[in-house]
């Protein structure tokens, strides 16, 4: 099946985090709809995009002269930070994890069904793997207060803070509780994609092949724990695509600011 891409949503944050985040300003929604245009999004799910994240909280209306402007609302701001952070800063590679690990316990009435899967769901995603029964693990120091206290499970829940024992396969450990042949397939997807050259329709625009690759890289590492790669396997795809990333990103970054620069119409928040 054919990667459908980004979904508008997605590629909204990148763009604002590209061309907002930071700025003190609101962008004219025209902009956001000709950019989004340039990425195959049409006017009517712009739009609609645009709206769905006003009533989520993830954008405010501020309005000048005759023409709406969209500015950013604190939920933006921290989402957009942490992009950021998990992009320039901790990246895909775990190269100088500390050896330890976040273990948590957690036992549930048989009937809460839906409690435990919202658990496991929002366990997984902040990088966790399944040990075994009801312990999971993840690499470093994981705060799991706001997840606990999110699912109202905190007497349910026992959190430590652990190094294993010489007896422990640390290898074996990480391929029992984490899927590593679905981790492996996300980067070598994006290395498929963009590691021969800008895919098309993309080629002769950079602003739409910057938004692009910025917002399905966040995608494939955000689904990565950053699990400690000297216990990965030696041709572990994560490491030759960060670094096939941050060459075609900066390739790209200043040709898709100036063209931004030159389409964009922002007004001062207020």
């Amino acid at each position: 099946m054919q990667n459908p891409g980004p979904r508008p949503s997605s590629l909204m944050l990148t763009f604002l985090g590209d061309y907002v985040f930071g700025r003190g300003r609101c962008v004219f929604s025209g902009s956001v709809i000709d950019v989004l245009g340039r990425l195959g999004v049409s006017e009517h799910a712009s739009r609609s995009t645009l709206s769905r994240m006003v009533n989520r909280g993830l954008l405010r209306r501020q309005k000048h002269g005759r023409r709406m402007y969209f500015g950013l609302t604190p939920r933006t701001v921290d989402i957009l930070r942490d992009g950021h952070t998990r992009i320039w800063r901790t990246g895909a590679v775990n190269d100088d994890w500390d050896g330890t690990w976040t273990l948590l316990g957690f036992s549930l009435p048989e009937a809460w069904q839906r409690q435990r899967h919202d658990l496991r769901s929002q366990l997984a995603w902040a990088g966790f793997g399944p040990l075994q029964g009801g312990l999971w693990i993840a690499p470093g120091h994981v705060v799991v207060d706001g997840i606990v206290a999110e699912l109202g499970l905190g007497a349910r829940v026992r959190v430590f803070r652990a190094t294993a024992d010489d007896l422990t396969e640390i290898g074996q450990l990480v391929e029992d509780a984490y899927d590593l042949p679905r981790l492996a397939t996300g980067y070598r997807d994006f290395l498929t994609r963009w590691d021969h050259g800008t895919p098309q329709p993309y080629a002769a625009d950079p602003l739409a092949a910057h938004l692009s690759i910025v917002t399905e890289w966040l995608q494939t590492i955000r689904a990565d724990p950053r699990l400690p790669v000297r216990h990965l396997p030696q041709d572990w795809p994560a490491i030759v695509a960060q670094k096939a990333f941050h060459r075609i990103e900066a390739a790209l970054a200043t040709p898709a600011a100036e063209l931004a620069a030159q389409l964009l119409e922002t007004v001062p928040e207020q």
